[in-house]
C-alpha cells in the first residue's frame, strides 16, 4: 500500500510538473518579436494584407509584440514557402498566403504546399481585377477577349505572381470562359518586384491581372481604369462599385482570391491557440471592419480548423481548374 501510494504521489508530482512546464511555455508566448511576412515585394496584395493585419493588431492593443513586416519575394511565394521549412516548430513567423500556396504546388513550381505549414486563419476574400492605363484603347474586358480570339499574342498581360500562379491563372480562367483558344500562347509577364503598375503606366504591358484591393487606390486616382472584376456582384463604394463583373460582360465565371495566415509547420500548440483567440477578436474590431470596407475586401473569416478543411477542399477544386486550363 505504501509503495502504491508513493507511485501515485510520484505520478501526481510528474503530472503537475508537466502542467506547470506547459503553462510556463504558454506564458512565454507571444515572443518579443514576431516577423510578419509578405512573400512578395512591397505594394502587392500580400503586402497590403499583412501590413493591415499588423497595424490592426497594434492599434487595437491585441498584440504588444514588435511585428516588423518582412518582404520575401520570389517564385509566386515559393521562395518564402521554402524558407518556412527551415523554421519548423517555431512560433515567431506569420506569413500571409492566398491561392498560390496551392497553385504553385499543383503546377510544379514548388514541391511544398499548405500541408508544409500550419494554417491559422482565413481572413478575407478579394477578387480578381483587370485594369488598363487610362489612355488604353480597351474600354471593356470583352474587347480584350475579342482581340485575343483574333490573335492570342495581341495583348500583353502583366501580373504580380509567377507564371502558372494566381494572377496568371485567374486571367486564363476568364479567357477560357470567354471562348479564347490557344491559352498557352497568351503573353503573360510576371513582375514580382512591386513594379507592376509602373510597367503598365509605362506601356510595357497592356493589361494588369491582379487583386481588386491591390489597385483600388490607383483606380480611384484615375491613373488606371478597371475593365472588370470577378465577384458575383458589384462590390465596394464610389468608383470601385462602378466596376462591372465579368458576368455582366457575358463571361460566365467568378473567381475568389481568399487570403489567410500561416505559421511554420509544427508550430507550437500554445502559439496556434494564441493566434486562434487573437484573430477571432481582431476580425470583430471596428478597425478591421473599416479596413475591409476601405480595401473592398469581403469578410471570410475561418479559424484554423475550418481553414484547414477549406484548403483541402479547395486544393481538389484547383486540380480540376489546372486540368481545364492547361490540359494536365
Amino acid at each position: 500500500m505504501i509503495k502504491l501510494k508513493k507511485l501515485f504521489t510520484g505520478a501526481v508530482i510528474a503530472t503537475s510538473s508537466l502542467i506547470s512546464m506547459n503553462a510556463a511555455v504558454a506564458a512565454d508566448y507571444p515572443p518579443q518579436t514576431i516577423n510578419m511576412v509578405a512573400p512578395s515585394g512591397a505594394g502587392g496584395g500580400w503586402d497590403l494584407t499583412i501590413r493591415t493585419v499588423a497595424k490592426t493588431l497594434k492599434d487595437t492593443g491585441l498584440v504588444s509584440s514588435n511585428m516588423p513586416v518582412v518582404n520575401r519575394p520570389g517564385g509566386g511565394g515559393a521562395v518564402n514557402l521554402a524558407y518556412m521549412q527551415t523554421q519548423k516548430g517555431k512560433g515567431d513567423l506569420i506569413s500571409v498566403y492566398s491561392p498560390p500556396i496551392l497553385l504553385t504546388n499543383l503546377t510544379g513550381l514548388t514541391q511544398y504546399s499548405y500541408q508544409d505549414t500550419t494554417p491559422l486563419a482565413r481572413l478575407i476574400t478579394d477578387y480578381a481585377a483587370f485594369v488598363v492605363p487610362e489612355n488604353s484603347k480597351y474600354t471593356s474586358i470583352k474587347q480584350v477577349m475579342d482581340a485575343l480570339k483574333n490573335d492570342p499574342k495581341s495583348v500583353k498581360i502583366g501580373g504580380g505572381s509567377a507564371a502558372g500562379s494566381m494572377d496568371h491563372i485567374q486571367f486564363l480562367l476568364v479567357a477560357k470562359a470567354a471562348g479564347v483558344e490557344n491559352l498557352r500562347q497568351i503573353d503573360y509577364i510576371s513582375f514580382q518586384d512591386g513594379s507592376l503598375v509602373a510597367q503598365a503606366l509605362g506601356g510595357h504591358v497592356d493589361l494588369i491581372s491582379t487583386g481588386l484591393g491591390d489597385v483600388a487606390g490607383i483606380v480611384e486616382s484615375g491613373k488606371l481604369r478597371a475593365l472588370a472584376q470577378t465577384a458575383d456582384k458589384r462590390i465596394g463604394t464610389g468608383l470601385i462599385a462602378e466596376i462591372p463583373t465579368v458576368k455582366e460582360e457575358g463571361i460566365d465565371v467568378t473567381f475568389e482570391n481568399w487570403r489567410g495566415l500561416f505559421g511554420p509547420k509544427d508550430m507550437p500548440a500554445e502559439a496556434v491557440q494564441y493566434w486562434r483567440d487573437t484573430l477571432q477578436k481582431m476580425v470583430e474590431t471596428p478597425e478591421w471592419k473599416a479596413a475591409l470596407k476601405r480595401n473592398g475586401w469581403d469578410n471570410a473569416y475561418q479559424d484554423n480548423e475550418a481553414f484547414t478543411t477549406f484548403l483541402a477542399t479547395t486544393n481538389e477544386q484547383y486540380k480540376s481548374l489546372i486540368k481545364d486550363v492547361f490540359g494536365r
